[in-house]
């Protein structure tokens, strides 16, 4: 069982036994825990005054409007030893493992499948945001559906159609037709949650039945490196399979959440829970319930965050921003005349602080909208005019290949690299194109900062501290030229592979 359990699915073959695959999400609890010793004052709903260190007043109003949705699609044709907890085409699963592989959390393979045939079923939670049934739940849940059907509160069971799903935020809406007004929930406001704050999660945990669980906010923006929208909130309220596309609510009754995956070694929840915040869902829901799909902006460049030897290197007073190691041709982003190592500082005038910050404002945005784009270009601040884009292109990923760098050259004692000219032979070693221009690292001494900052043999400096570079001598003096300058760290373009990634390596001392 993976370690991850996002797919709040349990799927069930025809005539065979029931196989849960993994898929959980968070549950919070309000801002009002009563403790022995310091009773909080006790929350209202809808004018209902719950005792002291009682959500019974937040379960009488927000359980009815939670419901449980049961989903039929095709049973897969093959097992896999490689299959994934999140299914074939989520945006989450290398980007989980990743993450938690970060942290130093083994990540142990899901189980193999099993050859299925005929039908599968799956299970999950939503909840219902209008009178008239439209219903609120993960993608994950009704991914590959072909037919979705939702039990009320009340037992009652309805059919479901799809209104819209965006795979990368992990959010769908479905719709039902009911013979009267329905229950709903509302939303509330996910950036005011601190952590510590109390909230509840209502779902529908292995099929047993909608069942309440409480816990607290454990943390805030946390980035599972999942897509532009990561932003996740962290709780500590057992969650389990089924809880998937289920409310967070806080001690007002109104939802901060959509519980959507959980952490866990065996299975089961140990405490670890992830949310998508109301602020970011409700935004996604209403363009999902008004055109039934989103556009997703794109500008078409490969960013890194600044480190403080970036902005050391470049001049910047602080580390913040989105440094720009590639900018795509044809792209609004060449278009707009960004350039590599440029860092964005701001968008639509907003501030930029990180990579994470950039990529969720270009998603939020809508093609064909024009913006203003601030950047930081060789020692100055620079205005200019972005047109947005549509998110429909694939970013290209090469592994690095090895060759030989040519013949060794001048020797940089300052970061210990030997550098060497780009000829035809080290092009064709390389797999590099015809036109490809700059010193490539011909050797790296083990013992000094270019080997400790990552740089290999075969490695190609495209520019140093921004300034592009032809040659082995063009990237030699600059080099020498950032050492006396007083730097403490010098900034390298370098390609590895068709990837170009910005590198800092500090000058030894002595």
């Amino acid at each position: 069982m993976s370690n991850i359990i996002r797919r709040n699915r349990m799927l069930a073959l025809l005539g065979a036994a029931i196989i849960a695959v993994p898929l959980a999400t968070p549950i919070i609890v309000g801002n009002s825990v009563a403790f022995a010793d310091a009773p909080s004052p006790a929350p209202t709903v809808g004018g209902i005054i719950a005792p002291a260190g009682s959500f019974a007043a937040i379960v009488s109003a927000d359980k009815p409007a939670v419901v449980t949705i049961t989903t039929t699609m095709k049973a897969e044709t093959a097992a896999s030893d490689e299959a994934s907890p999140f299914g074939d085409n989520s945006p989450f699963n290398e980007q989980f493992r990743q993450f938690f592989g970060q942290q130093g959390i083994p990540m142990p393979h899901q189980a193999p499948q099993q050859h299925q045939s005929q039908r599968a079923q799956a299970l999950g939670s939503g909840f219902v945001i209008s009178a008239d049934g439209y219903i609120v739940t993960n993608n994950h849940v009704i991914d590959k559906a072909i037919d979705i059907k939702v039990t009320m509160d009340d037992g009652t069971e309805l059919p479901a159609k799809l209104i819209g799903a965006d795979p990368k935020s992990d959010l769908a809406v479905i719709k039902i037709d009911a013979k009267k007004p329905l229950a709903t929930v509302a939303w509330g406001d996910s950036d005011k949650l601190k952590l510590g704050d109390q909230i509840l999660a209502i779902g529908n945990p292995f099929g047993i039945g909608t069942t309440v669980t409480a816990g607290i906010v454990s943390a805030r923006g946390r980035d599972l490196h999942s897509g532009p929208y990561d932003d996740f909130i962290q709780i500590d309220a057992p969650i389990n399979h089924g809880n998937s596309g289920g409310p967070l609510v806080d001690n007002n009754g109104n939802v901060v959440g959509i519980n959507t995956a959980i952490y866990s070694p065996n299975g089961g929840s140990v405490g670890v829970g992830f949310a998508i915040p109301s602020d970011q869902a409700r935004q996604v829901v209403a363009k999902l319930m008004k055109d039934g799909s989103i556009e997703h902006g794109f500008i078409g460049v490969q960013i890194q965050p600044v480190s403080a030897d970036i902005a050391n290197a470049i001049g910047l007073d602080k580390s913040e921003g989105a440094l720009v190691a590639v900018v795509n041709d044809g792209t609004p982003a060449a278009k707009a005349g960004v350039m590599t190592g440029d860092v964005i500082t701001a968008l639509g005038g907003k501030p930029v602080t990180s990579p994470r910050d950039l990529s969720r404002m270009v998603a939020d945005l809508a093609p064909g909208s024009k913006e203003d784009l601030t950047v930081w270009r060789q020692g100055s601040t620079r205005d200019l005019r972005l047109t947005i884009g549509e998110n429909g292109k694939e970013e290209q990923q090469a592994s690095a290949d090895e060759g030989k760098a040519g013949p060794a050259a001048q020797k940089l004692p300052t970061i210990g690299i030997g550098l060497a000219d780009v000829t035809d032979e080290v092009r064709q070693a390389l797999n590099l194109s015809a036109h490809e221009t700059g010193a490539v690292i011909a050797s790296v001494a083990p013992d000094k900062p270019a080997a400790e900052a990552g740089l290999q043999t075969g490695d190609v400096i495209v520019s140093v501290n921004q300034h592009a570079v032809k040659t082995a001598k063009e990237a030699k003096a600059a080099v020498a030229d950032a050492g006396k300058s007083g730097r403490k760290a010098v900034l390298l373009l370098i390609e590895r592979g068709g990837d170009q990634s910005f590198v800092t390596v500090p000058f030894a001392i002595g």
